[in-house]
């Protein structure tokens, strides 16, 4: 039997902005699997980004209860939602969000800091996620050093370094051209494969469509959950685009 990793029941947001109140989710309720890759997807303003920040601890609901990992996390203080954060979920930003002054080993290990890992345990994990995305060679260059697709490799194995129960990607191919976009979603693909639980956020629909299952939000509800029934494969893609630039 799966086991459910994320489960709200009936949440919402309100904002209040001076006499305005805006709704930005009105009574959410889903739940994911472990192992699940799903993409939260809409237009500006349907609330996709409320409801990645809600699940991925950055904000509590106005109403209703968020579930997980079989923790209620809906009325948690900051200081409680920070550890969350740290040991339940990996994050992955559209802009990377890496430290320009540190390397790419440093900007790896640095969740590690605030778990309390000594420095050469540190350097070992951090060293053999680099590895796992393919950066083992890249450990000591700087962001600046990197093209924008190993930087995001770096954000990834970041996000992978204290085994989170979540990977929470927002628009995680927004800043990369096409052939890096496909690779990145080949490793999206690949940490799946290995059982990683994938929440991408995003609000381009051939990017969604590389996950399983494409929650689709329109002004803060749930529009269609439904299961992807056409995959889009990235080592295809991958494919296709080097036969096409041989056939130039």
């Amino acid at each position: 039997m799966a086991k459910e990793i994320i489960s709200t029941d009936k949440i919402s947001k309100i904002y209040r902005m001076g006499s305005e109140v805006i709704e930005a989710l009105k009574s959410i309720t889903i739940s994911i699997n472990k192992g699940e890759y799903v993409a939260f997807m809409g237009p500006s303003g349907s609330g996709k980004s409320t409801l990645m920040n809600i699940v991925g601890c950055l904000d509590t609901p106005t109403d209703g209860s968020y579930v997980l990992n079989g923790k209620d996390v809906s009325n948690m203080t900051e200081n409680e939602l920070a550890e969350i954060r740290n040991k339940e979920i990996g994050f992955v930003f559209q802009t990377f969000n890496l430290l320009p002054r540190s390397s790419s080993l440093e900007n790896v290990a640095l969740p590690l800091i605030y778990a309390g890992i000594s420095k050469y345990e540190r350097e070992e994990i951090a060293m053999q996620t680099l590895v796992n995305v393919g950066l083992g060679d890249r450990a000591k260059h700087k962001p600046n050093e990197l093209s924008g697709g190993q930087r995001q490799r770096v954000a990834i194995a970041r996000a992978l370094v204290n085994n989170p129960s979540i990977i929470l990607a927002d628009e995680p191919t927004g800043n990369l051209d096409t052939k890096t976009s496909y690779e990145i979603m080949d490793l999206f693909d690949q940490l799946h494969r290995k059982g990683n639980t994938i929440i991408m956020v995003t609000h381009e629909d051939d990017i969604a469509h590389y996950a399983h299952r494409i929650v689709r939000l329109r002004d803060g509800l749930v529009e269609t959950d439904l299961k992807n029934e056409n995959i889009t494969n990235p080592q295809l893609q991958k494919a296709q685009l080097e036969k096409t630039k041989a056939s130039y």
